[in-house]
């Protein structure tokens, strides 16, 4: 893996890490989840032989503290700061955005106010359950979370936050088995895993706090201009993954993708298909930007 050019911007309230790798055309990915900008470390390289490639650590993640910790987040205050890196990074010419789950919210709010600066999105899996006919049902599952992680701590919230994303029919303890997974990975980070492998899951577990209590029940609750990205969806790629059929972060990108009537582009493995797949999640990325 290259070392990339490491940068920070002060945005308001936050200060952005981000990583720039390549030369030509902007590409920016969007992260989602507590990964940050290494979330996209199997597929950077890779793209960089195309793209200038960009990726950061959303603000609260990783290395992008808050000034205010206890700041509520909004995904237009976070498609702000990408814009923001767009203006810095690409200042005369539009870019391309690839973004993955929460990222990809953001990816398409940027697209909707910003399209003059987008030539391109391509949107994995972006959970706007918003746009659901049963959207009721997924606001009832995030209050259950978000009391959960009140009453009993985060990895019981997590178990039900999981176990509201699995397709119906899904067995609640192979949900439970997963979190307890999660928790003793992070608990060996420290001892078993090559020392870049390790801080990065300590990052990841020592950020989901605050992504289970902030930023899931703010992202959760947006509701994308439908009609805006309609009329913008000859620039928008929807994606998801080729496993994760049924599945509620699945269901918005098919729900949009047939409302506008274009394609739902498959990717290599599920919902975290970036992490589990990178080199075939990467390749179809190229082709699909460049087409």
């Amino acid at each position: 893996m290259t070392s990339p050019a490491i940068g920070h911007l002060r945005v308001d309230g936050a200060t952005l890490h981000y990583e720039v790798r390549g030369e030509g055309p902007l590409l920016l990915l969007i992260p989602g989840g507590t990964g940050g900008a290494a979330s996209f470390d199997g597929v950077a390289d890779a793209l960089a032989a195309d793209y200038t490639v960009a990726s950061y650590d959303p603000r609260g993640i990783s290395r992008s503290p808050l000034d205010d910790p206890e700041a509520p987040q909004r995904v237009e205050r976070h498609a702000d700061d990408a814009f923001r890196l767009l203006e810095l990074l690409s200042p005369d010419a539009p870019a391309r955005v690839a973004a993955c789950s929460s990222g990809a919210i953001v990816a398409l709010h940027l697209l909707t106010a910003h399209p003059e600066r987008i030539e391109r999105v391509v949107a994995h899996e972006p959970p706007v359950v918003e746009v659901l006919p049963d959207a009721a049902e997924h606001r009832a599952l995030l209050a259950r979370v978000q009391d959960t992680f009140r009453r009993e701590g985060l990895m019981p919230a997590a178990a039900v936050f999981a176990a509201g994303l699995r397709r119906p029919g899904a067995d609640p303890a192979d949900v439970r088995a997963d979190a307890r997974a999660d928790a003793r990975i992070g608990a060996r980070a420290a001892t078993e895993l090559p020392p870049q492998a390790a801080a990065r899951v300590q990052r990841t577990m020592a950020d989901m706090p605050y992504f289970l209590g902030r930023i899931v029940p703010g992202f959760m609750a947006y509701r994308p201009d439908v009609d805006r990205l309609e009329a913008l969806s000859d620039r928008l790629v929807l994606a998801a993954g080729a496993d994760s059929r049924g599945e509620l972060p699945y269901r918005p990108a098919a729900f949009l993708a047939e409302r506008f009537g274009t394609e739902l582009v498959h990717f290599p493995g599920g919902h975290t298909g970036l992490s589990t797949h990178p080199a075939e999640f990467g390749e179809l990325l190229r082709k699909v930007l460049s087409a």
